[in-house]
């Protein structure tokens, strides 16, 4: 079995910030200051695929919640960090090709068919929407928008009230079994256009090609952004 990791850059000095917080449960990092960071530790979460052929386990996930620097009432920004790991006993071997979603348009982020097996990880962010599991069946909700936004720095967000969003921090390819991992550490999220409350939750997927297609996805419990 190999072993295949991708680990994501620190961000910046939000880091020491999350290295404070970690001995608090819930709490601010400023006591009495009312825009103060909001530290939230998330729960570790395992899935296993039917066929037990796929194992997804996601640990040491937590958030930390600030003010928008824009002031305006409708933004906020959350650092997230975790790790996102997939145990993999059989695949066949692929190769990497284009996307192929529905209608010959490009996969959302939460689904690869692009030739080969994939982990995928990220989070699911709503505006005035419960994210529920009901809320997020097969990626997609009736009378619910999921637009995929695409990894690199700081992620921005544009929600408006009712929508939700599949932001990806990272995927990797799965070309062979093996254990596969995704580390990331205060991958910044920035959302704008949400006057009301908004929630996010982690969402991992690994989809396996072939004949004995699967698709296993394992969700984080839902946290409040404010």
């Amino acid at each position: 079995m190999s072993e295949n990791r991708t680990t994501g850059v620190r961000r910046g000095a939000r880091a020491a910030g999350v290295g404070a917080a970690a001995a608090v449960a819930i709490g601010l990092l400023s006591a009495g200051a009312a825009n103060a960071d909001t530290f939230v530790p998330l729960p570790d979460g395992q899935k296993v695929s039917p066929s037990g052929t796929v194992t997804i386990t996601r640990t040491a996930e937590h958030a930390l919640i600030s003010p928008s620097l824009a002031a305006n009432g409708a933004g906020r920004v959350v650092w997230v960090s975790g790790t996102a790991v997939a145990e993999v006993a059989e695949t066949p071997e692929g190769e990497v090709g284009p996307w192929n979603g529905p209608s010959g348009r490009e996969g959302s982020n939460n689904s690869s068919t692009h030739g080969a097996s994939q982990l995928n990880t990220g989070y699911i962010v709503g505006c005035q929407v419960s994210i529920a599991d009901d809320a997020i069946s097969a990626g997609v909700s009736g009378g619910v928008s999921t637009d995929g936004v695409s990894a690199g720095g700081s992620l921005g967000v544009n929600l408006g009230p009712g929508e939700v969003k599949f932001v990806q921090i990272s995927s990797k390819d799965i070309l062979k079994a093996g254990t596969y991992a995704v580390d990331y550490q205060d991958a910044e999220i920035e959302i704008q256009g949400c006057a009301g409350y908004a929630q996010a939750r982690a969402y991992t997927v690994v989809e396996i090609i072939g004949d004995h297609y699967s698709k296993t996805t394992l969700y984080g419990m839902p946290f409040s952004i404010g």
